[in-house]
């Protein structure tokens, strides 16, 4: 049976959400293997609009194992709240449908404050972060500090090393930032109230996986965030903490990567950004405000307007490379449908000379000039298109000169918000 991972491939944002909806009908299984309650994953189901941070979007089909694994740092706030919403709107029903691998690291209310005081101190370029607690949080767990799920249980062991940690954090809070610490038992108090929430989904994860694949089961991994957003491979420093490829899915989930069979890449057929950093297709014009406009493009999470450019190739080729894209969902096609005309960058030019590929310097990346070439639109609605036959004509040529210049194919259109309205050329799990 095959298993397929599902990764976004520019800089999040993408549509992940809609694609991961559709096809946890295919799957038996869910999988978060990465992030935080930073990623917002936006799903239409009829006249509700459901917004998930933390829950695998899966979450919202009967009879669906959800997992969230050990790549992911979780804030049971967040957690706790997100289950109660679902279950107030008559979604997940059998607890025994959700697993927390017990090895996830927590988010602490010091991560929250330290990733705030830091942005705001001003000393070093913005992020762009979110402010929730998402990079000291992986800080710490690559420091050796971290406090995960199986340590909360332990209520002994949770004040212990809450009250490690604290020397630390209060003493850089106070003396560096100049802010108010924290109390021990402040934390090991509010804490303690997430203690059975948490003590009924934790497991371990990675042996109810092993077991799925033993039994042939279909798993769908769920990544957070997009492909240049990644800590090693994004536009460094302007990421975020975790590593969101697909070769994360082995490691933040415990599973081999022999057991992966299908990447499926997310891509929106236009470029959007939230946060600082550099993004060379970026419209600062009034184009760019039609597409933010047609698009809703406004971050699901923190509310914030994305920026906008036109489709860049260059960005899209080397993502596929990276993660081992074997087809590709291109989210949004109608948000064009009203252009005159479709721009699409198919290299850069910085200095003088010409690039098929992004530069690894940020410095070469701000003096990129994007290369366009010009399409004509098709300019009529596409919402209501069922078949890829239906599509306009100029509308299948974009989409057919997309696939020539970055060498995937397209396997699945999105031309609309509703899960109705996506075109499947072919489903990863029926391959």
């Amino acid at each position: 049976m095959p298993n397929v991972g599902v990764v976004g491939i520019q800089w999040g944002d993408e549509g992940k959400g809609k694609i991961i909806d559709m096809l946890s009908n295919y799957a038996d299984v869910i999988v978060r293997f990465q992030g935080g309650a930073n990623a917002g994953h936006t799903i239409v189901v009829g006249d509700k609009k459901v917004i998930l941070h933390l829950l695998p979007s899966g979450v919202l089909h009967d009879k669906k194992y959800c997992i969230i694994a050990n790549g992911v740092v979780l804030d049971p706030e967040v957690f706790e709240k997100e289950v109660q919403e679902l279950k107030n709107l008559g979604y997940l029903k059998d607890d025994k449908r959700l697993m927390v691998s017990s090895l996830t690291h927590i988010i602490m209310p010091y991560h929250k404050k330290l990733d705030a005081l830091k942005e705001a101190k001003g000393t070093t370029k913005k992020i762009g972060t979110t402010g929730r607690g998402i990079g000291p949080a992986y800080e710490d767990k690559v420091s050796r500090m971290g406090i995960r799920v199986i340590d909360l249980l332990d209520k002994k062991t949770f004040t212990e090393k809450v009250k490690q940690n604290l020397e630390l954090k209060n003493f850089i809070i106070k003396k560096y930032y100049k802010d108010e610490g924290f109390k021990t038992r402040d934390i090991t108090k509010a804490y303690g109230a997430y203690r059975p929430v948490l003590k009924k989904y934790a497991t371990d994860t990675a042996h109810f996986l092993h077991t799925s694949i033993e039994q042939g089961k279909k798993i769908l991994f769920e990544g957070a965030q997009g492909t240049y957003l990644d800590v090693d491979h994004g536009t460094y420093p302007f990421v975020t903490s975790s590593n969101t490829v697909s070769g994360n899915i082995a490691t933040g989930s415990g599973v081999p990567p022999t057991s992966i069979n299908y990447i499926l890449g997310i891509c929106k057929a236009y470029t959007t950004r939230v946060g600082e950093g550099p993004f060379p297709t970026e419209l600062n014009d009034e184009t760019g405000e039609r597409l933010r406009a047609s698009g809703g493009e406004f971050g699901a999470t923190t509310g914030r307007p994305r920026r906008c450019g036109w489709f860049d190739a260059v960005i899209v080729k080397r993502a596929l490379k990276i993660n081992g894209i074997t087809g590709l969902a291109l989210m949004k096609l109608d948000v064009l449908d009203e252009f005159d005309t479709i721009k699409i960058c198919n290299k850069y030019k910085i200095g003088g000379r010409y690039y098929d590929r992004p530069p690894v310097s940020i410095a070469d990346y701000e003096r990129c000039e994007p290369q366009y070439e010009e399409m004509e639109g098709w300019k009529t609605t596409i919402r209501d298109v069922k078949k890829y036959d239906d599509l306009p004509v100029n509308a299948k040529k974009y989409l057919a000169r997309i696939e020539e210049l970055i060498g995937v194919k397209i396997a699945i259109i999105s031309v609309g918000p509703d899960r109705e309205s996506t075109l499947v050329l072919e489903n990863p799990f029926l391959k």
